[in-house]
């Protein structure tokens, strides 16, 4: 059974028909095209497909699509804020060396936007609190942290 489904995705008004059982991890990577969301273990516990529902992240592959029907949804497209600029957080994870192989990240800069729009000057423990629903198989975490600190503080900086 289909429902027609009305938000705003990346500030874009959308509205598709969904199935009633399909999750909106899968509605944003195949009917939206927004393939940055990845799909780990579609079961919420690995946090790679975490967006932001109305501010607030959630697992994507737990929710679904008809829920969010006239909300704000944002997901990692959504961070950069214009074609040449990147988001803060972009940049670090790439100064840093923060991604390796990159499956994580969108989830983690999720988390980690929410995380800093809540706490603009985290401690290590607010960081390893905030991430603590995301798994990186990779890095070991010690080149994210490094990339949110120092992201914080050029958020800080800018504000200033």
């Amino acid at each position: 059974m289909k429902r027609m489904v009305e938000f705003t995705v990346n500030g874009e008004a959308r509205e598709m028909a969904v199935d009633t059982c399909r999750s909106l991890l899968d509605a944003l990577r195949d009917d939206v095209g927004l393939t940055g969301t990845k799909k780990g273990c579609d079961v919420g516990d690995c946090g790679a497909c975490t967006v932001l529902i109305d501010g607030e992240p959630v697992n994507a592959c737990l929710v679904l699509a008809v829920e969010v029907e006239g909300r704000l949804v944002e997901t990692v497209e959504g961070l950069q804020p214009g074609v040449e600029m990147l988001h803060p957080l972009q940049d670090a994870f790439m100064r840093h060396g923060a991604s390796q192989c990159g499956f994580c990240t969108p989830g983690i800069l999720m988390m980690a936007k929410k995380l800093l729009d809540d706490n603009p000057r985290p401690t290590d423990e607010d960081i390893r609190f905030g991430l603590s629903g995301n798994i990186c198989r990779c890095t070991g975490y010690t080149k994210i942290f490094d990339a949110i600190r120092s992201a914080a503080r050029e958020m800080e900086a800018a504000r200033s």
